[in-house]
């Protein structure tokens, strides 16, 4: 029997959370001012390299003299012991830099509150700021959502205006709160949080007020916001996606997400250090005794085929060699790669023929293992990107694919069906099935009574309904539907 923690979410705007704990006087921890729950805006878990769970705040408190270290952030009690987190950015304006828009389509980011964060032991079992309790990493998880392209897109370039304001247009707190309602264990975000670019034209209704740009606001209305009930739900794994490189959201993905140290030459301020901001190492996560994800970055990875001269050529080997060793850990059954970008599974195009997976990535890999793309060891594979679900087994024995790209931006058209014969995401890759959607939605991923090792993967819709179940065996992925799957 798994046993749950109750959480109460302390989201800026949710009337549970802040309001309550200030009505019952539970704001502040002892007198702490900086722990008034009032001062909250998020509060979650963040699980990095080696399992380290990573309690962080967003915080509105502005202390008028810092009298204390880190007297903006408020106080946390781990295992009944209090102390005060961590500071890890205060709150400042970054300069205008070049964004993938114009300049006269952009704006500087505003972060006018502080992120603060504390590191947890493995060892503890209740972790608790302004007298909320947060949700703490199971050892061996069974529950796990997975989903992506969750937030709300507003991009010049492409004249595209989602409905932010109308729910049923923009579906991420639908999904986030369906997703809660599993009661998951872990939950894995594959990337793209943030896609709020560019102002709301005044002849569009549906997203008049909306905040955009790349500052605290948009971040708060993106994701925080509508995730509300999945972030107080579990701990969770975040993955880069393309909208966090640094000239986009990327400046909000190091303050909020990013799971190692910040820096200033890490916080894609200054587009003199993209070069080195816009890749990271991939880390892993253990899930349990047999099976760990490795979480690599993609974000700036460009859509074609790479020259062995290119500098990225280099960096992507590097990286998937690392990978390569994690994946022959003795004792680890299961292997699951996730990045943003989809390498062995499709990308639709309307009125045509679909197009391949990532050219870039399979590239880098083709050079390294060739036609297998992945190391050995690395059984499964978990992407967004595609706003869509796919779920693709080979005949070749390449590894299985899953896509989860449905969480809330606007959806891609549906793949054909059938598939153009002949189809391949990659040279060499043969199709032995495939089940995919384009459905808004998430998955659900359960781990297998033994003695199989692998998982289950169940594609819901934003209401809820089960779409299709999908068991991995090995390198196999084995579903009860095939082809187009009708919500």
């Amino acid at each position: 029997m798994i046993m749950r923690r109750n959480v109460m979410w302390m989201g800026a705007g949710v009337a549970t959370g802040a309001a309550v704990l200030a009505l019952h006087g539970c704001g502040g921890s002892d007198g702490d001012d900086a722990s008034n729950a009032t001062y909250i805006k998020a509060a979650w878990v963040v699980v990095g390299a080696q399992n380290q769970a990573i309690a962080r705040v967003v915080t509105s408190y502005a202390p008028a003299a810092a009298t204390v270290a880190n007297a903006a952030c408020p106080l946390i009690a781990i295992d009944g012991q209090t102390t005060r987190m961590a500071l890890r950015v205060g709150p400042g304006t970054a300069a205008l830099r070049p964004t993938a828009s114009a300049p006269a389509d952009s704006k500087p980011s505003q972060f006018p509150v502080s992120v603060c964060e504390q590191a947890v032991p493995a060892t503890a079992a209740s972790v608790s700021v302004a007298g909320q309790a947060l949700p703490l990493p199971k050892a061996e998880p069974q529950r796990i959502i997975v989903l992506g392209d969750s937030g709300c897109r507003l991009k010049k370039a492409d004249n595209a205006w989602q409905p932010c304001t109308d729910g049923e247009a923009w579906q991420f707190a639908k999904v986030s709160a369906a997703a809660a309602g599993f009661k998951p264990d872990l939950v894995l975000h594959v990337g793209d949080y943030h896609y709020r670019e560019n102002a709301c034209p005044a002849d569009i209704a549906g997203c008049q007020g909306s905040p955009w740009g790349y500052g605290w606001d948009t971040w708060q209305a993106d994701l925080f916001k509508p995730a509300a009930s999945l972030l107080a739900s579990a701990p969770w794994v975040m993955v880069r996606g393309n909208h966090e490189e640094c000239a986009r959201a990327g400046q909000g993905w190091f303050r909020f997400l990013d799971t190692q140290p910040f820096s200033a030459a890490r916080s894609c301020d200054d587009a003199a250090n993209d070069g080195t901001a816009n890749y990271s190492d991939p880390y892993a996560v253990r899930l349990g005794r047999d099976t760990q994800v490795v979480v690599f970055d993609s974000a700036k990875t460009g859509k074609v085929a790479l020259k062995p001269s290119d500098a990225q050529f280099a960096i992507y080997q590097k990286q998937f060699q690392q990978v390569a060793s994690m994946a022959s850990q003795s004792g680890l059954a299961n292997t699951i790669f996730t990045n943003h970008h989809p390498i062995l599974a499709f990308a639709p195009v309307a009125g045509s023929a679909p197009a391949p997976g990532n050219l870039a990535l399979q590239s880098a890999m083709s050079g390294l293992y060739a036609q297998a793309y992945y190391p050995p060891g690395v059984n499964l594979a978990l992407h967004g990107h595609v706003h869509n679900f796919q779920a693709i087994s080979f005949k070749t024995g390449q590894t299985a694919t899953l896509v989860s790209g449905t969480a809330g931006d606007n959806l891609d058209v549906a793949l054909p069906d059938p598939l153009p014969s002949g189809a391949t995401p990659a040279p060499g890759a043969v199709i032995d099935q495939i089940a995919h959607h384009a459905s808004f939605g998430f998955l659900l991923m359960e781990r297998r009574p033994q003695p199989s090792k692998g998982w289950s993967f169940e594609a819901y819709t934003a209401a809820g309904k089960l779409l299709a179940t999908c068991l991995q065996e090995g390198y196999a992925l084995n579903c009860d539907k095939s082809g187009f799957i009708a919500p």
